[in-house]
């Protein structure tokens, strides 16, 4: 059996660095004060998507070149997310990922253009990536998925909802609808591009992976209601107490904190049964689910 996923965080990290460095134009290249921003924007954070990127290449048994590409766009994609969700026209914030956020170390023009480059480049790296082995026809499909995951019937949709639901109360199937786009449907790409990568592979297994991203992105997204609540700015890297001063609905909200935490229990395990017909293989794929599970707690 190989070693535990987690002896290969920093090693998968350091990829993710590596295409960075690569797909991003350096801060000295013209125009240089963009192209800065865009990489002060991308620097640091958990790298979660990526992860399950990675994760979710070796249960399918792929090599890790197969996947660089992939991984750095979708956190790309995320990146520039972050970088507009901050901006003063939508949730307003001065921290992220423990540093000011891109639009007060820059300006708010200068970030809406990271954002808007970053979205482009994501695309780019999936096109152009010339060292994956994956065919033109392969990576075809795994932008079509990302494009739909990032974009009105997925994330930036969600994203439209949620800025139109502040102040209102919603009914849980209204949350659960907002958050399985605004969040849920970038974590469920992850695990898409990894089985689009991978070829041809039984229903079954396709199905299974596709279960497990659903669960654990709307596990995750529960779970950030709790941590906004309980957790503090310094832990989360971001300014705690938001979405109460934003008078937005969440699942403590809605469902009250104890089921709410009952919830996200059971969506990471729902996940990870989901995983038995890989048998051993699906090691990492478990322990990156249980990682999130105890994050910033």
């Amino acid at each position: 059996m190989s070693a535990p996923f987690a002896e290969r965080l920093a090693p998968y990290r350091q990829r993710l660095d590596d295409s960075f460095a690569r797909w991003l134009p350096t801060a000295q290249t013209y125009p240089a004060r963009l192209h800065e921003a865009m990489r002060y924007a991308s620097d640091g954070g958990k790298r979660l998507r990526p992860l399950l990127v990675y994760a979710a290449g070796e249960v399918l048994g792929l090599p890790a070149r197969a996947l660089d590409a992939a991984a750095c766009a979708i956190e790309m994609i995320h990146v520039y997310s972050l970088v507009h969700d901050d901006l003063p026209a939508m949730d307003d914030d001065a921290l992220r990922r423990g540093r000011p956020t891109t639009h007060v170390a820059y300006d708010e023009a200068t970030a809406i253009l990271v954002g808007d480059a970053l979205q482009t480049q994501a695309f780019h790296v999936i096109a152009a990536d010339d060292a994956s082995g994956i065919d033109a026809a392969q990576r075809l499909r795994m932008i079509a998925v990302l494009a739909e995951a990032a974009g009105s019937r997925g994330m930036v949709g969600g994203q439209a909802v949620d800025l139109e639901s502040e102040g209102r109360t919603l009914s849980l199937a209204e949350l659960e609808a907002l958050h399985v786009h605004k969040t849920g449907a970038m974590i469920r790409a992850c695990l898409q591009l990894a089985t689009l990568a991978a070829g041809e592979r039984p229903p079954a297994q396709v199905e299974a992976l596709d279960h497990y991203g659903k669960c654990i992105g709307l596990a995750f997204q529960i779970q950030d209601d709790i941590l906004d609540i309980e957790s503090s700015s310094a832990a989360l890297g971001k300014t705690a107490g938001k979405d109460e001063a934003h008078l937005k609905s969440t699942y403590p909200s809605v469902m009250g904190l104890p089921a709410a935490k009952v919830r996200a229990a059971e969506l990471f395990e729902s996940a990870r049964e989901s995983l038995a017909i890989f048998s051993d293989a699906a090691e990492p794929l478990l322990w990156l689910s249980r990682h999130i599970e105890g994050r910033d707690r």
